[in-house]
Parts: C-alpha cells; sequence; structure tokens
C-alpha cells in the first residue's frame, strides 16, 4: 500500500481512479480497531492499487478526501474509488474481504 503525504497525491489518485478501481482506507495510528482493518487491507489480495493515510500525521488530506467525497469522516474508514469518486465505503469492524468483496460486485467491478 501507498501512503498518501499531500492533497496533490491525493488529487492523482482520484485521477487514477478514473482509470480503474482502486482502495483508500483512513488510518489512525492511535486505534486498535484501525490498525486492525489496515492489517486486513494490506493483506486483501488484489490487483487493485491500495493507498492509506494516517488521519493525524495528514489531517489536511484526510479534510480533503471528507470534503471531495461528501462522505462524513471516520476512522478506519475504506472507500472503493472508481471513475473520480467512492462508489462504496466502510468502516471500523466492518472493513472485511467480505464486505469489500461485496462492494465490488455492487458496483460491478468484480
Amino acid at each position: 500500500m501507498k501512503e498518501l503525504l499531500s492533497i496533490e497525491e491525493w488529487n492523482d489518485v482520484v485521477e487514477k481512479s478514473k482509470e480503474g478501481p482502486l482502495l483508500v482506507l483512513k488510518h489512525s495510528t492511535t486505534c486498535p480497531i484501525s490498525t486492525s482493518a489496515y492489517n486486513r487491507v494490506e493483506a486483501y489480495e488484489t490487483d487493485m492499487p491500495k493507498f492509506f493515510l494516517k488521519v493525524r500525521e495528514s489531517r489536511p488530506v484526510s479534510n480533503e478526501i471528507e470534503s471531495d467525497l461528501g462522505i462524513v469522516h471516520q476512522s478506519p474508514q475504506l472507500f472503493l474509488m472508481n471513475d473520480g469518486k467512492a462508489v462504496w465505503n466502510a468502516s471500523h469492524t466492518v472493513i472485511t474481504n467480505n464486505e469489500i468483496n461485496r462492494g465490488l460486485k455492487e458496483n460491478n467491478l468484480a
């Protein structure tokens, strides 16, 4: 997974999602639930690009994501991006392989 450190990198991810689906995880380094979600996303086997950001360390990026996507911030929070927008998202313990797969199928991306 590649870490997003700037708003410019986030904007690049939005553009990249216009080429195909990808995953973006908002991760809190101080939360054990977030650490578990991070580990599950990191281990999720896919050819899709995967990105993450540390919400406390990259607060401006986290705020920009919330603003751009119009989805209230949570942490951890996983977005399935496609065509420049979030087509599915999950948070906390709902971030599982089964739920990611469901999100892909619901959006005809599987």
